[in-house]
């Protein structure tokens, strides 16, 4: 993924254990040789619906933090993702599972998903725009690495006849470009915070690294 630098480089290095904890969480392992039952795939996939609905307010709460036309842009562009086609549940592992609006609306956030979403909206409304980015991109940047770490580990998971979608979707150069966008973004917002401000910063990306883990836990043992 190529040598980061400024901020960034400090995040990815303070949460180094903790990231690599996920390649061996088995969650993830099961996507990587394709043995996840699916029930726990569909169970993980209706709580990442509902934590996307609250995610895409947290960019929504940054473009009215933003002080710049180009941080702006970008936290606006992620509220157009997030809430087309991201959110369409008749594309992707939504629809191949029947996933129905009622279902949606009858099914509860878990109590992983309520503490993460409610954490990151806290930010987003307390802190500034380096805050946000911060709170945002330990997931988006940890999903690239747990995915190009597992097609590294076995190359026939971004094959595979049901969960290779969702790794291709990780480990493609779009994704990639979009996360070194952020991250140039977090860097260059930063380049003259104080060391406090920097350790603040390090704080709000470790607890949302701390609550990724919390995620694929959930995920694994289904609960709510």
């Amino acid at each position: 993924m190529g040598e980061r630098q400024g901020t960034t480089a400090r995040l990815l290095e303070a949460t180094r254990a903790l990231w690599d904890s996920y390649h061996e969480h088995p969650f993830v392992l099961g996507i990587q040789d394709g043995t996840l039952p699916r029930e726990k795939f569909r169970h993980y996939i209706l709580q990442d619906y509902l934590y996307l609905q609250e995610y895409a307010k947290v960019y929504a709460i940054g473009i009215a933090k933003a002080r710049s036309a180009a941080t702006t842009a970008l936290f606006s562009n992620y509220v157009n993702i997030l809430t087309g086609t991201e959110m369409d549940i008749h594309r992707g592992y939504m629809g191949r599972f029947a996933v129905t609006q009622e279902e949606i609306a009858r099914t509860p956030r878990s109590l992983t998903n309520l503490a993460y979403t409610s954490y990151m909206l806290r930010v987003a409304y307390e802190e500034g725009e380096a805050e946000i980015l911060a709170a945002v991109l330990s997931c988006g940047t940890s999903y690239e690495v747990v995915a190009k770490k597992l097609a590294a580990a076995n190359p026939a998971a971004a094959d595979h006849p049901f969960y290779g979608d969702w790794v291709q979707g990780y480990i493609s150069e779009e994704y990639a470009s979009a996360n070194r966008e952020m991250e140039q973004m977090l860097d260059d917002l930063t380049r003259d915070y104080t060391e406090a401000q920097l350790q603040h910063i390090e704080e709000i990306f470790i607890a949302c690294s701390r609550f990724e883990k919390g995620f694929w836990d959930m995920a694994w043992e289904m609960s709510f």
